[in-house]
């Protein structure tokens, strides 16, 4: 009884997300072991293990990291949110100068002597959300304040991915979109917005433009023919088509675990298109339970942002929330064929090290935001037991 009683207190929060955090990791467990079958005979001398168990251990340090983070009181956060920042800015920097290139782009930095590499997007990512919400946060008292943390979010936002944009467009779109949920929730006008967005698209646009004008090939000829590819419905598009094969052969039901045929043709079944292993495995009601765990996340997000006291806390919880939703969102998007392949993991369930340990850590906050709201709420509870007590006697 003891031993539970600790397990709860130190599992403070809202046991929905909790729950969510079993269920992606059962289906991460289940689709990984799958979907890296063909990779453990053609790299591992038929090994399954091998990879399944590298999977389990992120796994476990993310969980530990949950647990860390989420004990991590958000007055904290809050006091660190421009050095966080920094760092991130600083990552990505070094990244576009020094990073390990692949495909023509540049978005991982490996780290001396451990040998491991994480993407730092994840990292700025993490640090934008957090200063957004900061800044929005602390402008809701006058005008003139708010439409200076406004600008300043855009700003911040512009820089953090404008510096990804160049490696990895689909990462920085996301990373914009987030910041612009979060000027939506802290009360921005339509009219600002739709200004700023038109702004950045063309920005982004002279950008591309001018890249494509410039001799040799680069990243945005591979957008270039992402986009027509997927338009035009025509050409080499090796992934969407075994995707597409997937999705059709998996029916209402699926195949069953450990079934899937294309896991053995699609070069990425464990990452960027496990969500397409996963319907052909489970079928149409596998894929839409999938997506129903996400969506419950992003409703749980906003009923405990509605529940919170200070802004801080109720604008980061929907930042961070609707960053991985909608990571999740276009993962699906590009397993179906409802847009171009863009590269995105679904987090949480695709293979991955460090990507699953960021998204840990921002789950880790969410709950850390659910488990002081909780603690409110006791003390409030307490506070109104004592006197009836008193009463009483």
């Amino acid at each position: 009884m003891e031993l539970l009683e600790r397990l709860k207190s130190l599992l403070r929060g809202d046991r929905v997300i909790w729950m969510i955090v079993l269920i992606l990791f059962l289906v991460s467990l289940l689709a990984v072991y799958s979907a890296t079958g063909a990779l453990a005979f053609r790299y591992q001398d038929g090994d399954t293990s091998f990879y399944i168990f590298r999977h389990l251990k992120f796994w476990l340090l993310g969980i530990i990291g949950m647990v860390l983070v989420h004990q991590v009181p958000i007055p904290y956060l809050r006091s660190v949110a421009m050095p966080f920042f920094v760092v991130g800015i600083v990552f990505l920097l070094f990244t576009l100068f020094f990073g390990l290139n692949v495909n023509q782009a540049s978005r991982w930095l490996s780290i001396p002597l451990i040998g491991l590499s994480f993407q730092t997007s994840d990292v700025a990512k993490l640090a934008l959300v957090v200063l957004v919400a900061r800044k929005l946060a602390e402008s809701q008292e006058s005008e003139p304040e708010r439409q200076a943390a406004l600008n300043f979010a855009i700003g911040a936002a512009v820089l953090a991915s404008g510096l990804v944009f160049p490696a990895n467009l689909s990462t920085a779109v996301l990373m914009f979109a987030t910041v612009m949920v979060l000027l939506f929730v802290g009360r921005a006008s339509m009219a600002y917005m739709a200004g700023v967005a038109g702004i950045v698209v063309t920005l982004a646009l002279l950008f591309v433009l001018g890249a494509k004008l410039m001799p040799g090939e680069s990243r945005v000829e591979t957008w270039f023919n992402r986009v027509e590819t997927f338009v035009s419905d025509q050409g080499d598009n090796y992934q969407a088509e075994h995707a597409k094969i997937a999705v059709a052969s998996g029916g209402i039901f699926g195949k069953g675990a450990g079934k899937s045929a294309q896991r053995n043709y699609l070069p990425h079944p464990y990452s960027d298109f496990i969500y397409a292993i996963v319907i052909e495995e489970y079928g149409l009601l596998g894929g839409i339970f999938v997506m129903l765990v996400y969506l419950t996340l992003l409703w749980r997000a906003i009923r405990l942002a509605k529940l919170c006291e200070d802004h801080f806390s109720a604008l980061l919880v929907v930042g961070l929330a609707v960053s991985l939703v909608l990571q999740a969102m276009v993962n699906m998007a590009v397993s179906v064929n409802l847009i171009p392949v863009t590269g995105q993991p679904l987090p949480m369930v695709s293979m991955g090290g460090t990507s699953i340990l960021f998204t840990s850590a921002a789950l880790g906050v969410i709950l850390s935001v659910s488990r002081e709201q909780e603690l409110r709420e006791a003390q409030a509870e307490a506070a109104v037991v004592k006197p009836q007590q008193t009463v009483l006697k």
